[in-house]
């Protein structure tokens, strides 16, 4: 992983920022904070402000893990063009296959998981997400939660992220599905996506060098993003860049 900011990547950014590119973000931990109660999470008035300029010069994409109606009222009045929810699934086509799944195996796990102090069993509709940030024994609540995902009459996709479990229905489309999408939608000959978690890896493993840029939150050996920013208060920096050089003459969207 290559750290982005760096002087010796500014010529990468630039050349992002004059083609036709389509900018996508994950929410939590990319644009706005992590926080203790997920249902507190929020863009710093700065990053908002950063955003919405970045929407009016870019085609722009929101992907997140959170429900669209959720992560759309969080974006503070942003022109985001496109806003995908649930890893991907959200919004789509035949999409009642995995409401189903989802609303059968939100109360087993209600019930599974009911005496675990601090779990938080999030139903997204289409998704899962199992919250332990606030357990005080977080290692026997990840076992607890596998060991019960695993029950399940139906098998379903875990996907671990910062202090969550997420589950989603198996063939369930992912970000990396959305993503290639939404390349294609916007008419666009490459795609810059930043995120921070597990999740984000059905983004970051993709192979398509000059049509796909990846950038993670954080630096990670495991991770394949090509680049990383050190923490989250740089995306400010990042948008401000890519801002600030489609201004002086790159192409518009």
């Amino acid at each position: 992983m290559r750290y982005l900011l760096s002087r010796r990547n500014e010529g990468v950014i630039s050349q992002l920022a004059w083609s036709r590119v389509l900018l996508a973000f994950d929410f939590d931990g990319t644009l706005a904070p992590i926080v203790t109660d997920h249902k507190a999470a929020s863009m710093r008035s700065r990053t908002a402000k950063l955003l919405a300029r970045a929407c009016k010069l870019y085609p722009c994409a929101v992907i997140s893990g959170r429900s669209k109606a959720d992560v759309t009222a969080r974006l503070s009045g942003a022109a985001v063009k496109y806003v995908v929810g649930n890893h991907g699934l959200e919004p789509g086509t035949e999409l009642a296959p995995f409401a189903r799944e989802t609303a059968r195996a939100a109360p087993l796990l209600c019930r599974a998981l009911g005496a675990f102090p601090g779990i938080d069993v999030e139903d997204k509709r289409y998704s899962l997400a199992i919250h332990y940030r606030r357990s005080r024994h977080k290692s026997d609540a990840r076992v607890a939660i596998q060991q019960a995902v695993a029950r399940l009459p139906r098998r379903m996709r875990m996907i671990p992220g910062k202090q969550v479990v997420n589950v989603v229905p198996e063939g369930a489309p992912n970000k990396g599905d959305a993503l290639m999408q939404l390349r294609t939608k916007a008419g666009a000959d490459t795609a810059l996506y930043v995120g921070d978690d597990i999740t984000d890896e059905d983004i970051f493993v993709l192979d398509q060098p000059g049509r796909l840029m990846t950038v993670r939150i954080g630096v990670s050996r495991s991770s394949r993003a090509a680049y990383f920013l050190r923490q989250q208060r740089e995306i400010d920096t990042l948008l401000a860049k890519l801002s600030a050089v489609r201004q002086k003459g790159g192409p518009r969207p």
